[in-house]
């Protein structure tokens, strides 16, 4: 698949969460929908939202990553992505991502007036993110 594959690289401050030269596609969170990538795609850069990353491999796997706000950069058959935090599916820890949500969730519905339903609305949307992208390794 020489020509028809690209380079996708997943890197958060505190380390390189994945690194492949042999994918075919890549699906993007956007913050205006999602994006896909192929070989030779168009340079750019946007930024991008709370999500799944989704690639296919030259060998016809997939696989997901769970990201956390950051960019996306393509140039030159290379789809880098710069994020606060990422997780491949195996990595997530589901009783943690779990217990995420639960807090969010008691948070939201007290009601309470000290409560930044902001933040609340955003761990909750980072938890149920990574518990959807789990479950992609159980299948």
């Amino acid at each position: 698949m020489a020509g028809k594959t690209l380079k996708l690289e997943v890197v958060s401050p505190e380390r390189t969460v994945f690194s492949d030269s042999n994918v075919v596609s890549v699906v993007v969170p956007g913050v205006e929908g999602y994006l896909g990538v192929m070989a030779n795609h168009a340079p750019l850069m946007t930024e991008i939202d709370v999500g799944e990353v989704d690639f296919r491999r030259a060998d016809g796997t997939e696989d997901a990553i769970a990201v956390c706000d950051g960019f996306v950069e393509v140039y030159e058959n290379t789809v880098t992505i710069l994020v606060s935090s990422g997780e491949l599916c195996e990595e997530v820890d589901v009783e943690r991502a779990e217990a995420a949500r639960e807090r969010a969730e008691r948070l939201l519905a007290s009601g309470a007036a000290d409560v930044n339903f902001e933040r609340a609305s955003a761990a909750l949307k980072r938890a149920l993110n990574r518990l959807r992208v789990a479950e992609r390794s159980r299948d």
